[in-house]
């Protein structure tokens, strides 16, 4: 499994937005680019989480970045492909689009930008519910 770091610096975020790809769904907007060379291992991944105030007030933009990191642990952290930076990006409809449909919408970005990898003789991760939980 990769190392999982958090993206905490602004230039972190506009080197993603300057020289990333993106895609965009109805739920989230991912953005991934190369960890850049001095910040590099062949393993980490690199996560950051933003909202911008047209989700919402704070407590809506929380609530879609607590959303947006709980999708990454399921989708991104076992598929993503280590050695770069992703960016997810809440939209309006980040908050109150079914989880499944959120988990969905990343999955199919991941696969678009060409950093979905599928899984290695291992397990797939345990599919959430509705409300979020997981079934084993």
């Amino acid at each position: 499994m990769a190392l999982v770091l958090r993206l905490q610096r602004r230039a972190d975020f506009l080197r993603a937005a300057r020289l990333g790809r993106k895609w965009a769904m109805p739920g989230l907007v991912v953005q991934a680019v190369a960890t850049p060379p001095a910040r590099a291992r062949d393993d980490t991944l690199r996560l950051g989480f933003t909202a911008s105030r047209k989700v919402g007030g704070a407590v809506l933009r929380n609530r879609a970045k607590r959303r947006l990191r709980e999708a990454a642990r399921l989708i991104l952290v076992p598929r993503a492909e280590p050695g770069y930076d992703y960016v997810l990006i809440g939209r309006p409809q980040t908050v109150d689009r079914p989880f499944t449909a959120l988990l969905q919408d990343l999955q199919t970005a991941l696969k678009r930008l060409g950093r979905y990898r599928s899984a290695e003789g291992g397990q797939a991760p345990a599919e959430p519910s509705e409300n979020g939980t997981r079934t084993p």
